[in-house]
């Protein structure tokens, strides 16, 4: 969709995003699971790995506080050494839900959040592929054509990884699985995590026991306050919205776990990791992941959710994954294809939010000086900045080259998302939202 600045085609926009969310509303029959997509399993995952390889160094700095805190504001990487061998390596992340009480917490469980991570040690970076819990696949083992988060009920997690292989052609090394109240109990755990809410956030859902009363402004969440956060769509974007918070809650929650105040913190999170995590993973496996997050480039995490479209069959709603585009994102993210250039320009795009206008035009002034057409779109509600990547073409390594020529985009998160949801009638676009 190509998109002018003038008011028509705003109100168009809108239109657009009313649509999405509508749709997206009859996906969401599992109203009461904490989170969706990436969030709940990155932030306990990034949690816990980071804690274990705290744990380790703390026992040789032989409690000496001070050693600890300049061993945790230094700014230098460590070194990291892979387990097994220097090749590409993908670990699924699932998040679980709950049979209720008195259930066994691994047995019977949906998985309503999916994530494939793919490390590659020569380059340094990671990328992680949401799957929608929704999507609409064969299960391997006769179970039938399901939504993709039964396979973890029917079949526990080796039905997981079999149906990854068989659909996808995805061969998962190891496996982090993550009960849906870990992230809450973290939350606290670690003291709060401060957090800009970029709007008055107001709803109650007494029979789902959610009630969010979030202020504008900068604050610190606790742990329920966090959840209402993040579950939070009553903002005219729905679910994606809701997307936005979650990976820049992820974003502070990752900052929070470089503070030397972390330390303190360390036998109250492992403990709620052992209770809420399980793994294949040895003790030593985990401290070289941790080490390996530590020494990740942030410029150089991708992300990206598998495209498709929502499919009501009778009472039952399917997310209908779009072959290409599937195909092509996890060419991408899985096996690192590098785009083909055909030499044309890339179009730009600025969404922004209206205190950020001169700041946007100014950034429209340099993208004009580096050659590129920029397309401009003001937006009232926009949750958080960022990079996104709309096209194929547009890669990483394109937008490493940008941030050397325009510092501002420096610690940017970078976004691909082929549904080009937030095109401008552009191959990227630069999101500039108030908090």
């Amino acid at each position: 969709m190509k998109i002018a600045n003038d008011n028509n085609q705003q109100e168009e926009y809108k239109e657009f995003l009313k649509n999405i969310r509508e749709e997206r509303e009859g996906t969401s029959n599992f109203a009461k699971l904490l989170f969706t997509i990436v969030l709940a399993v990155l932030c306990a995952v990034i949690v816990c790995v980071t804690v274990v390889e705290n744990n380790f160094f703390l026992n040789n700095f032989n409690s000496d506080a001070n050693n600890a805190n300049e061993f945790f504001s230094s700014k230098e990487r460590k070194n990291f050494e892979v387990p097994f061998s220097p090749r590409r390596q993908n670990i699924l992340l699932l998040g679980v839900d709950s049979n209720g009480e008195g259930t066994k917490m691994w047995e019977g469980t949906r998985s309503d959040t999916i994530v494939i991570v793919n490390i590659d040690p020569k380059t340094k970076s990671i990328n992680a592929i949401s799957i929608p819990r929704d999507s609409k696949v064969y299960l391997p083992d006769n179970h039938g054509i399901q939504k993709i988060n039964s396979a973890h009920a029917l079949g526990g997690v080796d039905l997981v990884k079999k149906t990854l292989k068989e659909t996808f052609g995805i061969k998962i090394d190891k496996y982090i699985i993550v009960h849906d109240e870990a992230v809450e109990k973290i939350v606290d755990a670690l003291g709060g995590i401060p957090i800009y809410v970029e709007k008055p956030m107001r709803y109650h859902d007494y029979a789902g026991k959610l009630h969010i009363d979030l202020p504008k402004g900068n604050t610190v969440l606790n742990g329920k306050q966090a959840v209402g956060y993040l579950r939070y769509r009553k903002d005219g974007l729905g679910d994606i919205g809701r997307t936005q918070r979650q990976q820049w809650f992820m974003r502070s929650l990752f900052e929070k776990l470089h503070s030397p105040q972390v330390i303190t913190k360390i036998p109250e999170v492992l403990n709620i990791c052992n209770t809420y995590v399980k793994t294949d993973m040895s003790f030593y496996e985990l401290s070289q992941y941790a080490a390996f997050a530590r020494s990740v480039d942030e410029n150089k995490i991708e992300i990206a959710t598998l495209p498709g479209a929502p499919n009501q069959r009778g009472y039952i709603s399917y997310w209908i994954l779009d072959p290409q585009k599937t195909q092509e994102v996890i060419n991408r993210m899985i096996y690192r294809d590098k785009p083909t250039l055909d030499g044309t320009k890339f179009k730009g795009g600025i969404m922004y939010s209206p205190k950020k206008e001169e700041e946007a035009m100014a950034m429209k002034e340099k993208l004009n000086e580096l050659g590129f057409e920029v397309n401009m779109l003001k937006i009232t509600h926009l949750s958080h900045t960022r990079f996104v990547a709309n096209k194929n073409a547009v890669s990483v390594d394109f937008f490493n080259w940008l941030q050397k020529k325009m510092p501002e985009l420096d610690n940017m998160q970078f976004i691909y998302d082929p549904t080009e949801t937030f095109s401008v009638g552009s191959d990227f676009t630069v999101v500039l939202a108030e908090g």
